[in-house]
């Protein structure tokens, strides 16, 4: 039996999409083309079966061709169906000059079966052997389909003859990037993409914590893709996978192949027919999750670079932004936000409020050199719009309700705690015991912040709690009978008195 010469999806896929109408002749059921054409020698008929032109139609359950040389039956189930996708699609445009080849519904849910199931069988076959670095029965990958993960599923089954099954956390990277994500999974090679919705987790189990705890990272970071391990994973990914299940065995591709930067990988990923998002000419690298985007690469590899504008997806430059401040209040309860505007929202659909709020005037955007954990520095630019709005809230309201001594306190464990966050350890007992005294200290800390957004900045307009420990009678420069201005000269000699004795032992008094 006859058959077109088979092709591995991602070629498929990657068809050119531009056909002359000189190469086609339209008749009934079937269609008639050049071998010379383009469309024939991309699906790779073999010259030996089918000399001189061919035509192809939809006979029953198969393809049937008619070359010079006779007639071929095709299966169903065999890549050749793509060529018969692609004729329906020609026909349903009606063929005028140069057509855009787009994907028919029915059809392609007929192919996305062929493929899968070519697939599975693929996958079937690669399994019972032994990779070249062993041999594993079924590696789970935390899968963005970006291309880090998109050439570690083939690498997984080339060293280690294992099934890779796919797991994507939806952590709010939206809807684009998870539209599919199946496929490329399937076409990269993976047996099964599981995909979960860990949105409101994600932000009440770990973010809203680090916010409460006040954890930034060397003074700027927010922690946004380092908030999202624990709960994808539920290494930075090693370390968690270790405190959670000690028996698990766990794959470091980037330690173990030879992969050595994001060129190497696109290499890897073409010769292997995997389907990434990036070229050599764009190779932004970027995470992107309900709290934050990070991006990368390329030119920000060089801190001398300023960012290009094209580059920021979640927020709008703020010589771009409105004219006008827009102000947006939010009410905080046992420091935690609970509403915008007087509205409750729960805290997935809060965070969203006010990422699209932000974004709007541009807030968020941060630039900065940073430590990894291994030590290197690293340059990285983020955006953090309903973040670095909610940081803002927590922080003046603690203000009124945190005394100084407390306040020392918590600012000084909030370093330790944003490090042990970045560095993978949020099941460290150290940070889950420092968490129970944040939780402690800010039971009291409610109330509500009026801020006000302009161009990029956010400044406080107003704060108000229940639990203030302001009290302007006391905090008047008016004498009052709570305190009198007269007792805080005693208060000064008693304080100063340490200095003024040094300063008479150098004098010799």
């Amino acid at each position: 039996m006859a058959q077109l010469k088979a092709i591995s999806p991602c070629s498929l896929l990657n068809l050119s999409v531009h056909v002359p109408k000189s190469d086609l002749m339209l008749c009934n059921d079937n269609v008639s083309f050049s071998k010379k054409s383009a469309l024939f020698q991309e699906l790779g008929a073999r010259n030996s079966e089918l000399q001189g032109d061919a035509v192809v139609s939809n006979k029953g359950n198969g393809l049937r061709v008619h070359c010079n040389k006779g007639e071929f039956n095709c299966c169903l189930f065999c890549f050749s169906e793509v060529l018969l996708l692609r004729i329906f699609i020609l026909r349903s445009n009606q063929v005028s000059g140069d057509v855009n080849v787009n994907w028919l519904v029915w059809w392609g849910q007929r192919i996305q079966a062929v493929l899968s199931h070519d697939k599975a069988t693929e996958v079937f076959e690669a399994t019972k052997t032994k990779g070249l670095r062993g041999k594993l029965n079924k590696v789970v990958l935390a899968y963005s389909g970006g291309l880090d993960t998109s050439v570690i599923v083939p690498w997984l089954r080339e060293n280690y003859g294992c099934e890779v099954v796919c797991f994507t956390a939806d952590v709010g990277q939206g809807v684009g990037e998870l539209e599919g994500l199946e496929q490329k999974a399937k076409a990269s090679g993976a047996c099964q993409l599981v995909v979960k919705d860990l949105q409101e987790e994600f932000v009440r189990d770990f973010i809203f914590p680090c916010l409460r705890a006040g954890a930034i990272y060397e003074r700027k970071y927010l922690l946004g893709t380092s908030m999202a391990r624990p709960v994808i994973a539920k290494v930075r990914f090693e370390l968690t996978f270790f405190a959670l299940n000690p028996e698990l065995n766990v794959v470091a591709p980037w330690r173990e192949w030879d992969i050595t930067g994001r060129e190497d990988a696109i290499e890897y990923a073409k010769k292997h027919n995997v389907p990434v998002p990036v070229t050599k000419k764009s190779i932004y690298s970027r995470d992107r999750n309900l709290w934050h985007l990070s991006h990368e690469g390329d030119i920000l590899e060089d801190p001398a670079n300023e960012p290009k504008e094209d580059m920021y997806m979640m927020s709008t430059s703020p010589e771009a932004a409105p004219d006008k401040p827009e102000y947006v209040e939010i009410g905080i309860v046992s420091g935690l936000p609970v509403s915008v505007n007087g509205v409750k929202l729960s805290p997935a659909s809060l965070l969203s409020k006010l990422n699209e709020i932000g974004g709007k005037h541009g807030i968020g955007r941060i630039d900065m050199v940073e430590n990894r954990l291994v030590g290197m520095k690293s340059r990285g630019v983020y955006e953090t719009p309903g973040g670095t709005i909610l940081f803002a809230a927590v922080r003046e309201l603690e203000s009124l309700t945190l005394d100084r001594e407390t306040m020392q306190v918590k600012d000084s464990l909030a370093l330790k705690y944003a490090e042990l966050v970045y560095a993978g350890r949020w099941f460290d007992p150290l940070r889950e015991s420092m968490d129970a005294f944040m939780e402690k200290i800010t039971e009291k800390t409610n109330g509500s912040v009026r801020l006000k957004l302009y161009k990029g900045s956010v400044s406080v307009a107003s704060r108000t709690s229940p639990n203030s420990l302001y009290r302007e009678d006391i905090s008047s420069f008016e004498s009052g009978q709570i305190y009198d201005q007269a007792d805080a000269a005693g208060f000064i000699r008693l304080y100063g008195l340490p200095m003024r004795v040094r300063a008479m032992l150098e004098k010799g008094i």
